[in-house]
């Protein structure tokens, strides 16, 4: 089961515990892909690999674009008006979880993570990036459960019915 769900129903941003939006299927490559940036920037900054982490973003751009886009559907969906601060809020929080790593694994944490870098540019194709992110186990400040069908029903019959 992925990290992202431990049946709690909150999501803690800043150090507040707001109200969750669950979690649909969908919205799992998003943040799996966004913690996997987020880790691989954490550790070119701490291990001097920024051009690594350039190569990265470049030969992922397209996917890493298309996954904050969803990322930022799941925070409009969950959050309205407060998406953009949310989302900032988790990205922060993100960075900080990995820094925390860091600080606990101290001259340890290069040679636990730069092989990432090897790893995901072996990859044979952006289209296994979000396979990839998913395989790992990255820490997220995110706790939510998945939605269930009786979860998403009633959104949709109200999105139903103001079409109408």
């Amino acid at each position: 089961m992925r990290m992202l769900v431990s049946g709690l129903l909150a999501i803690a941003l800043t150090g507040n515990v707001a109200a969750a939006q669950c979690v649909r299927p969908g919205d799992y490559p998003a943040f799996d892909v966004m913690a996997l940036k987020t880790k691989l920037m954490v550790t070119a900054l701490t291990c001097r690999a920024d051009e690594k982490y350039n190569d990265f973003v470049m030969r992922y751009r397209p996917e890493l674009v298309s996954q904050d886009k969803a990322l930022s559907s799941f925070f409009s969906r969950a959050h309205g008006r407060r998406a953009r601060q949310q989302q900032d809020d988790y990205i922060t929080q993100l960075a900080n979880s990995q820094s925390q790593i860091g600080l606990t694994q101290g001259s340890l944490f290069c040679r636990y993570n730069l092989g990432t870098f090897d790893e995901v540019m072996a990859l044979r194709s952006g289209a296994e990036l979000t396979d990839f992110a998913a395989g790992k186990s990255i820490t997220q400040p995110v706790v939510s459960a998945e939605c269930t069908a009786s979860a998403t029903a009633p959104a949709a019959r109200s999105r139903a019915r103001r079409r109408s």
